[in-house]
C-alpha cells in the first residue's frame, strides 16, 4: 500500500504556479536588490533568514526550518531522531531522515545523463528549484502544517519583521496571500542560494587542498582508501578532486544509487508491512512510478560535514558513522549482521524492498561485490582510517589552530 506524502493536489498546483510567477512577481514589484546591499536595507536575503528562524510561521508555533535544519548542526537535525515529528501538535511523523541543506543550492536541477538520473531537490529529486522545495514543509501536515497559504501569510503579517517584508516586497504585499507566498518562498531560496553559512567550504579538507596544512598520516591513508577502487571506491559517487575548473569538491556525484539499506523499525510508517518507501518511484514522487528499475534508488549525498551527521541513509537506520561504514564494507559478508534472520537460518537481506525490486540494488560496484565468508575490502583498523579521514570534511576548521607535527 502506498501512502500519501500529505500533499494535498492544490498544493502540487500551486507549488507549479509558484515556480512559474515567482521571477516575474519579483520583476513586477521592482526590487533593488543592490540598492538595498548597499544602504543596509532588509533584503529578501535577509528576510529569508528570519523567516528559517521563525517557529511562529508554523501551525504548531514551535517549528521553523532551522528545526530540522539547524545551523549549528551543518543544517541538519540535532537530535538522534531516525524521522522528525511535525504538525500542529508536533505528533505526526516523517517518512524520511532530515538531509543536510549545506551547500544545497550547488544541486543541479533533476535529469538523465549517461548513468542515469541525476540532480534535483529531496532524496527523491522530486523539487527542481529550492522555490518549490520549501513549499512542503510549510504545508505538509507532518512538517510546519499551514492549512493553508492564506493560513501560512496571516501568521506571516503579524510578524515583527512583517514592515521589513512590506518594505521590500510593498506596502500592499500581505493584500494578496498568493503573491506573499510568492515572495517568501523567493526570500528563503535566496536566503539559502547567497548566505555563505550555506556553503562555506572551509573544512580541514578544503584547507589541505589550498596548500594551508598538511593531513594527519591517518587522514591520508583513509584518504588513499576513499580514492582507492579496489577498496572503499567511495569516490566513484563521492568525488574527492577538484573540478575542471578548480572549484572544491562536493563530495557527491548526484547520482542515484539503491543500496538495499535494511528497514528502520524507529519509523512509524513502516508499521505497515506493505508500506515501502521506492525513492524515485514513489510514494512521493509519482511521474516515475512506472518505471521499476528505479524502484528503490535515493539521491547520493554529500559527504560534507558527514561526521556531524545524527542519523545516515534515506531512513535514518543507522546512527553512527562507524556502523555506516560498517554497512558498506559488510553489507555482503556479514549480511546478518544488519538484515533480520528466519527460523531456518535465512538471512532476509534487501528486507526494505518489495521482492520484485530487490534485483535493483547494487552489487556489482566495489564494496557491494563480496559475498559470505569472504573478507570485506576493507579491515576494521581501514575503516578507522576511512572514518578519521571523513572527519576532515567538517566545516568550521581554523588552519591556525592546527596541532604541533600535523
Amino acid at each position: 500500500m502506498r501512502r500519501s506524502s500529505g500533499w494535498h493536489p492544490r498544493l502540487v498546483v500551486a507549488a507549479v504556479a509558484a515556480a512559474a510567477l515567482t521571477l516575474a512577481f519579483v520583476a513586477a514589484r521592482g526590487l533593488a536588490i543592490a540598492d538595498a546591499l548597499d544602504s543596509g536595507a532588509p533584503t529578501p536575503v535577509s528576510l529569508g533568514e528570519k523567516i528559517f528562524a521563525d517557529a511562529s510561521l508554523s501551525a504548531s508555533g514551535k517549528m521553523a526550518c532551522a528545526t530540522c535544519h539547524d545551523p549549528a548542526h551543518a543544517h541538519a537535525q540535532s537530535n538522534d531522531l531516525s524521522v522528525q515529528y511535525g504538525g500542529a501538535g508536533l505528533d505526526v511523523p516523517g517518512t524520511r531522515a532530515v538531509p543536510s541543506l549545506q551547500y544545497v543550492s550547488l544541486i543541479p536541477r533533476f535529469g538523465f545523463g549517461d548513468d542515469g538520473p541525476f540532480g534535483g531537490f529531496d532524496r527523491d529529486g522530486r523539487a527542481n528549484t529550492l522555490i518549490i522545495q520549501a513549499m512542503r514543509p510549510l504545508l505538509s501536515s507532518n512538517e510546519m502544517a499551514n492549512a493553508s497559504i492564506e493560513d501560512l501569510i496571516q501568521r506571516l503579517s503579524v510578524t515583527p519583521y512583517a514592515d521589513e517584508f512590506r518594505q521590500v516586497y510593498g506596502a500592499d504585499i500581505f493584500a494578496d496571500p498568493n503573491g506573499a507566498f510568492q515572495a517568501l518562498l523567493f526570500s528563503l531560496s535566496q536566503y539559502q542560494t547567497l548566505d555563505p553559512d550555506f556553503r562555506p567550504f572551509n573544512s580541514k579538507y578544503d584547507s589541505f587542498l589550498r596548500g594551508e596544512v598538511m593531513l594527519a598520516p591517518a587522514e591520508l591513508r583513509g584518504l588513499a582508501l576513499f580514492n582507492n577502487p579496489q577498496k572503499g571506491n567511495c569516490a566513484a559517487c563521492h568525488p574527492s578532486h577538484r573540478g575542471p575548473n578548480g572549484e572544491p569538491p562536493m563530495f557527491t556525484d548526484f547520482t542515484y544509487d539503491n543500496l538495499g539499506v535494511p528497514r528502520n523499525d524507529e519509523i512509524p510508517a513502516n508499521a505497515d508491512p506493505t508500506y515501502y518507501d521506492l525513492g524515485l518511484c514513489g510514494p512521493a514522487r509519482t511521474d516515475l512510478e512506472n518505471q521499476a528499475d528505479l524502484c528503490g534508488q535515493f539521491k547520493v549525498p554529500t559527504l560534507r560535514n558527514v561526521a556531524t551527521r545524527h542519523v545516515f541513509f534515506h531512513n535514518g537506520r543507522f546512527h553512527s558513522l562507524h556502523d555506516a561504514l560498517q554497512f558498506y564494507v559488510q553489507r555482503d559478508t556479514n549480511p546478518e549482521l544488519f538484515y533480520p534472520v528466519a527460523e531456518d537460518g535465512t538471512v532476509l537481506k534487501f528486507d526494505d524492498l518489495p521482492p520484485q525490486y530487490r534485483r535493483n540494488v547494487n552489487t556489482e560496484e566495489v564494496p557491494y561485490d563480496r559475498h559470505p565468508g569472504e573478507a570485506p575490502r576493507l579491515s576494521d583498523a581501514e575503516l578507522e582510517d576511512l572514518e578519521t579521514f571523513l572527519n576532515t570534511l567538517t566545516d568550521g576548521y581554523d588552519p591556525t589552530a592546527t596541532p604541533a607535527g600535523n
